[in-house]
């Protein structure tokens, strides 16, 4: 049962999130990351449904902001709960469809969330117009196998789930993370996930199509940043986070 002190911190934060933003281009109850695409909106996929002849399954493809990762829709749960970034076919011992899109020609990471998968394909080089039918035959047969997609011992990063040792400026940030900003980031097909909190600096990691994403900067500090200021005034910026090995593939 949740103590006196806890009951009362989690109403402290309640009332300061029922705050509403004024004057900042933003909606109380969502995040509006910048847009950078020209003419037509990412929105709107180029093309809304592919159905294989013979199956009773179809996927959808969206497009995201970032031109090398396209969504997929299989029109299914994909993972109950959270999400799951595999940057390379040693990540995804866990993940039997994951390792079923890595042997793909051209599949550079593999990025899995609530009702979608998000393929990044290896450079500007390789066209979609190549991946895309071996990417849906992929997802078909293994949604018809009856397979998990994840192994029963292998669950979805809860970094902002909430902790005792959290004091109220910290949960108040994964409150935000959690609720307004993630869900608009998975729109685009990737993820935000908590990475600590430090001198006033919030330590964040960008996966699925946000890792390489040429606008992930302006997402991290137009977006992302401005909301957790308002709410927050302890946070002084937003910084991103790497993986040893993300930085090393994307130097190379």
């Amino acid at each position: 049962m949740a103590t006196y002190r806890q009951v009362g911190r989690l109403l402290g934060i309640s009332a300061r999130l029922s705050r509403p933003l004024a004057g900042n281009g933003y909606q109380c109850a969502k995040l509006h990351l910048p847009s950078h695409s020209t003419g037509v909106s990412n929105r709107w996929p180029q093309n809304p449904n592919w159905v294989i002849p013979g199956r009773t399954m179809f996927v959808q493809t969206q497009d995201t902001p970032n031109p090398n990762s396209l969504k997929f829709l299989p029109g299914r749960t994909v993972l109950e709960s959270g999400t799951m970034n595999f940057s390379g076919p040693r990540d995804a011992h866990c993940s039997p469809l994951a390792r079923q899109l890595f042997r793909i020609d051209g599949v550079k990471g593999v990025f899995l969330g609530p009702d979608f998968i998000t393929i990044s394909k290896t450079d500007d080089n390789m066209e979609w117009k190549v991946i895309k039918p071996d990417v849906f035959a992929a997802i078909m047969d293994f949604f018809t196998s009856g397979l998990p997609v994840v192994n029963e011992d292998s669950q979805p990063n809860a970094d902002t789930a909430p902790s005792d040792d959290d004091d109220e400026v910290v949960a108040m940030i994964k409150e935000l993370l959690d609720t307004r900003i993630r869900p608009t980031v998975q729109e685009d097909g990737g993820d935000v996930l908590y990475r600590g909190f430090e001198d006033g600096i919030v330590k964040l990691k960008l996966q699925g199509s946000c890792t390489s994403c040429p606008s992930s900067i302006i997402t991290l500090k137009s977006g992302i940043q401005n909301m957790l200021q308002f709410y927050v005034p302890e946070v002084e910026s937003v910084e991103q986070v790497k993986d040893e090995e993300v930085e090393e593939a994307a130097q190379a």
